[in-house]
């Protein structure tokens, strides 16, 4: 972990780099990031468990079970296009 004299160093280079007037965006900026990580990492997540648990369901009906049986379907479908 760095120690204040080191961190002093790191932000003068970010003052000399950046400049004055982009420091407040920056900090704005990775607040914004640290927050939004935190609230992704603690598992508030914006999809209802319910509705989630829903999609889940319609997607495993709408999938085959196995790629053969993917194949099988892909093969029957062309030909009922040529047969047509």
């Amino acid at each position: 972990m760095p120690g204040i004299p080191e961190l002093l160093i790191i932000l003068l280079i970010v003052l000399v780099v950046f400049g004055a007037s982009k420091l407040p965006q920056i900090g704005h900026g990775l607040g914004s990031a640290i927050k939004n990580f935190k609230r992704a990492a603690s598992g508030d997540d914006e999809i209802e468990v319910s509705k989630k648990a829903a999609l889940d369901g319609k997607a495993a009906k709408e999938l085959p079970a196995t790629a053969d049986e993917d194949i099988e379907e892909v093969v029957v479908r062309r030909r009922v296009k040529k047969e047509s």
